[in-house]
């Protein structure tokens, strides 16, 4: 009983250790990778040039029972209910494939695996998204924590929060649920 107890905690003690940052560090380090990163238009991603995806893109919008219709149990309750998975029990978080990452609610590109690192945190992590306009953010004040939310800019879910303790070049890290993610491995 007494190691069961310890695991917990001790689990516990590394979710709050993995999660819990500065949040107005993080938000100005958004603001300034955003203003870096503007002119980088002729970037390659994994999979094709950057202008291949629209910087401009349309909400979608369902209703809590279509939303319950298309996503599993887990997805919704991440996406929809602003969960999160344990660390290293979700998809992906030590995937090592390349390809493209994308929100299971909406089929939005968000990320490629040339920005996934090692965070050690057991969450799949990035440093930056395909576009910074598929990625929006809030203060999540939950818990006493303060930290930034990151969602998905076309369906509005809940995707994980960033960080600004992440690898050059951004210094930014995108801890994000994998649970919520599909991949498209490159051929």
């Amino acid at each position: 009983m007494k190691k069961i107890t310890f695991l917990i905690f001790a689990s516990t003690l590394m979710v709050i250790h993995a999660c819990s940052q500065n949040t107005k560090v993080a938000e100005k380090a958004i603001q300034e990778t955003e203003i870096a990163s503007a002119p980088v238009a002729t970037k390659t991603t994994d999979n094709q040039p950057l202008e291949a995806y629209p910087k401009q893109i349309e909400k979608v919008e369902k209703t809590v029972d279509e939303w319950r219709e298309i996503l599993t149990a887990e997805e919704y309750r991440i996406l929809r209910e602003e969960g999160t998975e344990r660390a290293f029990t979700g998809k992906y978080w030590d995937n090592k494939k390349k390809g493209t990452y994308y929100c299971s609610g909406c089929g939005l590109a968000l990320f490629e695996s040339n920005t996934k690192f090692k965070s050690g945190t057991g969450w799949p992590s990035f440093y930056q998204p395909i576009k910074e306009e598929y990625v929006t953010s809030k203060t999540d004040n939950k818990f006493g924590w303060n930290r930034t939310e990151v969602l998905c800019a076309r369906c509005d879910g809940h995707l994980g929060h960033v960080f600004d303790d992440g690898p050059a070049p951004t210094g930014l890290r995108y801890c994000i649920n994998g649970n919520i993610l599909t991949f498209e491995e490159n051929e």
